[in-house]
């Protein structure tokens, strides 16, 4: 993932060399193989190069295209061949990523954004008609932040340069601490008032006192895919999986896929293997295996399921043990300090044993199996199916489908009916379903203010228009961009992560099948466990549901309290108005003693907590004294 820093002045002035001068040591350790430079009139880009495909070795950054646009591409665009076909003469099979979207964009101008298949973050300087344009790939796999001072836009891949060189403290933003504090946070915002990221599947367009932000794509709801068989499905659910992987696999370095033991991370190695058996993996050189494992915990008895891939592999992969519990802190022993929540390190060795995993062989690329659950069946729920019977008042079917959901789940029909009409009522009329209720020890000015982001930005269902399973996969694949947005940047070393499970070609696929096929009553993933028989030992995908590790995060929020060592009246999130200072310390209390409590939101804060303290520490954020 390579690093690119820029500032533009739209009142003309010229550009600051010393910004980029003292820019330039932070990017470098996310940038080794190299540097660009561009300081012309108004306008100044850094860049730094981390190479994962042979093709981005031979890319010089920043571009110039033939219509004079400055361009800055971090990306893997895995529909080459089809742009290069369509762009004619311009390009050949040796031209790079680079080559093929500078093409593409003075050809096709902003409607080329929709075009670019793959995990993509852009910058586009037009000097024609003065203004700025940054843009992300549909789901978010890459971050570029922007803040806007008067006629000036400064905007980088990593936040540190935007927060130290602003020339002012921040104010916090709020809303960001409330969707970090359930689930993720809308992601267009930063925890810094004023510092914003591009929106996946978007761009944003800046020029003197006008800014915009567009979404450039979306998927189609007429889209339907209708086959006549299960077989049919199937093969082509094999199709689309196998060309996600093999497009992640395209490395100039080996590849290390992370290995738990669960259906989707040992589908993404089973795959990789098949793929190399067959040739179709040729531009990596190898694959290994990552595992975590904790023998200690009493509901997580992983080792026994990611050593029978590694036995069909004929290969042990790296195995570490994270049964020790400590701390998380925010200023590594190197003097960087994490800009976000997420960016928090632990105390122990894990991190380090990565690291020597990551360097044993020179692995640039991580697989992981992020997203899988949530868009291949894997959430046991019949709503989005008997929803769609019900919008489209296919009652016949509805009754049947009632009926061995009923049976399946051990609950009455009518509740079940209930229950899904429930999901087309405003909250004001149903209530906010428990598991998404804020917690009691939040302040209640402050969930007043922060509903939205505090529930999940969930929205209800409609009757009328797209079918209710297609608005629930919008909303999951929003879910999972607003994750995206709260992963950390690594230096140390660099690594790019890649998600099989979110490429755009597989989801469009999935969200335009029939729901039976994803899921059916005894049949959790039921296409995915069809399709990949053969491939992916039947032990794994016959195993049951994965455990919920409770007992891991009993000992994190142990260990995090005991960090912070101080008394409850002396919380920032107090302060802040965003906790009730008291009711946590009971729920925290609570949660030691083994009583049921929200464990999960409350690592969250304590986190929250630990990152405040260390931002207002590091001098970044104002309104608050220590």
């Amino acid at each position: 993932m390579s690093i690119q820093f820029g500032r533009c002045n739209f009142d003309g002035k010229a550009a600051d060399s010393t910004v980029l001068d003292q820019v330039r040591p932070l990017l470098a350790p996310y940038g080794p193989d190299g540097e660009g430079l561009l300081r012309k009139d108004n306008i100044g880009v850094l860049y730094r190069a981390f190479h994962t495909t042979k093709e981005s070795c031979r890319e010089k950054q920043p571009h110039i295209s033939g219509s004079g646009s400055v361009i800055t591409w971090d990306g893997r665009l895995d529909n080459r061949e089809a742009l290069i076909d369509e762009l004619g003469d311009k390009l050949s099979p040796e031209s790079t990523d680079l080559d093929i979207v500078a093409a593409a964009y003075d050809c096709w101008r902003i409607d080329v954004f929709a075009r670019l298949i793959g995990d993509w973050a852009l910058s586009v300087w037009d000097p024609n008609d003065r203004s700025l344009t940054l843009a992300k790939d549909f789901v978010g796999t890459r971050h570029l932040y922007y803040s806007v001072e008067k006629d000036q836009v400064t905007w980088c891949t990593i936040l540190d340069p935007l927060v130290l060189f602003a020339g002012r403290t921040f104010k916090v933003e709020q809303e960001y601490i409330a969707g970090w504090l359930t689930l993720f946070p809308a992601p267009h915002l930063t925890p810094y008032a004023g510092i914003y990221s591009v929106p996946p599947c978007s761009f944003v367009r800046l020029t003197k006192g006008e800014q915009t932000a567009r979404r450039y794509w979306n998927f189609d709801s007429a889209k339907t895919i209708c086959y006549r068989s299960d077989p049919e499905y199937e093969e082509h659910f094999r199709i689309v999986f196998a060309n996600s992987v093999r497009r992640r696999l395209r490395s100039h370095f080996p590849v290390l896929a992370e290995l738990s033991g669960g259906m989707d991370s040992s589908a993404i190695v089973c795959m990789a293997d098949d793929l190399a058996s067959r040739g179709l993996a040729a531009d990596t050189s190898k694959v290994e295996t990552l595992s975590y494992y904790d023998d200690s915990e009493p509901n997580w008895n992983e080792r026994s399921y990611f050593t029978i891939v590694e036995q069909r592999r004929g290969r042990t992969g790296c195995h570490i043990d994270v049964s020790a519990q400590s701390p998380l802190e925010f200023d590594s022993r190197e003097g960087h300090f994490g800009f976000t929540p997420g960016s928090a390190h632990s105390c122990d060795d894990i991190t380090g044993r990565f690291v020597a995993c990551l360097r044993s062989e020179g692995h640039r690329v991580v697989l992981s199996g992020i997203g899988g659950d949530e868009v291949t069946g894997g959430v046991p729920t019949p709503m989005p199916e008997l929803a769609d019977l019900l919008a489209r008042c296919r009652l016949r079917k509805l009754a049947h489908q009632l009926r061995i959901w009923a049976l399946q789940k051990r609950q009455p029909w009518l509740r079940l009916l209930f229950e899904t009409g429930k999901e087309f009522l405003p909250v004001s009329l149903v209530g906010i379903p428990e598991h998404r209720r804020p917690a009691a020890w939040l302040s209640p000015r402050f969930i007043d203010q922060h509903r939205g982001a505090l529930i999940g930005y969930e929205p209800r269902l409609k009757l009328f228009g797209p079918s209710p399973s297609f608005q629930v996969n919008l909303n999951t694949v929003d879910a999972l961009r607003r994750q995206l947005a709260c992963s950390a940047l690594q230096a140390n070393p660099p690594y790019e992560r890649r998600y099989p499970y979110l490429d755009r070609s597989l989801l469009e696929f999935l969200f335009a099948i029939p729901q039976e096929q994803l899921l059916r009553p005894g049949q959790r993933r039921s296409l995915m466990r069809r399709a990949l028989a053969g491939i992916v030992p039947d032990e794994i995908l016959n195993r049951k549901r994965k455990a919920y590790v409770s007992t891991g995060l009993i000992k994190n929020i142990s260990a995090q309290w005991d960090n912070l060592n101080m008394p409850s009246n002396e919380l920032v999130c107090g302060a802040l108005g965003i906790v009730e200072s008291e009711s946590i310390l009971d729920a925290i209390q609570g949660v030691v003693r083994d009583a049921e409590a929200p464990t999960l939101t409350l690592m969250r804060a304590l986190t929250m907590e630990s990152w405040l303290r260390a931002a207002l520490k590091r001098g970044v954020l104002h309104g608050l004294v220590m």
